[in-house]
């Protein structure tokens, strides 16, 4: 199974997007670099590469689309509101797809291991540079499990 399958299947659960939202919006935290650390166990190096990855990507391509979306939540006038939900739409697919060119980047840069998920959460979210509370990792681990 690959990393976006994965990922897309540990998304069925109620309790996994809460999580990575918690995570993402209180913590500053990249989920999907996340989901790939709790995923793959990758090694030390590959983590701080995968987090440079991920930051750059991060920066240029997913926090500006979320930006975009999260402005288009309210009415714009004197825009229509039925086209403004259709283009939120259109951005929230675009962040999706953009979400998972990141996953596939990071599978090739270290494809699964077998090292433990929650050490790998841990190491992964300091390697970020902002690192989340054990609490939280601990719950998102469990959920994907």
């Amino acid at each position: 199974m690959t990393l976006w399958e994965w990922a897309v299947a540990a998304y069925q659960s109620e309790e996994v997007p809460v999580i990575c939202l918690g995570l993402q919006d209180k913590h500053g935290q990249c989920t999907s670099y996340l989901l790939w650390a709790i995923w793959g166990a990758p090694d030390g190096a590959s983590l701080t590469t995968g987090a440079q990855i991920a930051r750059e990507w991060d920066e240029r391509v997913l926090a500006p689309m979320r930006a975009a979306r999260n402005r288009l939540r309210t009415a714009f006038p004197p825009h229509d509101d039925r086209s403004r939900e259709e283009l939120r739409e259109e951005i929230l697919s675009a962040e999706l797809l953009a979400e998972r060119v990141l996953m596939e980047t990071l599978e090739q840069l270290a494809p699964r291991n077998s090292g433990d998920p929650l050490e790998s959460a841990q190491a992964a979210s300091a390697a970020w540079g902002q690192s989340a509370p054990r609490e939280a990792l601990q719950r998102l681990t469990a959920a994907v499990a």
